[in-house]
């Protein structure tokens, strides 16, 4: 019963998989430049953040 339906979609949702592969690859491409280029303050001063009480010192 529903070999019919599939058949009928399938040349229809061929576009899919190419479109979340193209969405998976440009994320992961976007994030590892990122990450090449983010400057070392910036990650130095995200990962105090957690350990600050609100207090800056100089």
């Amino acid at each position: 019963m529903f070999k019919h339906y599939f058949e009928r979609i399938s040349g229809q949702i061929a576009i899919y998989p190419l479109i979340s592969l193209a969405i998976f690859f440009l994320f992961f491409l976007g994030m590892g430049i990122w990450v090449a280029t983010v400057k070392k303050t910036y990650i130095d001063h995200m990962s105090a953040l957690p350990l600050e009480d609100g207090i800056e010192e100089n």
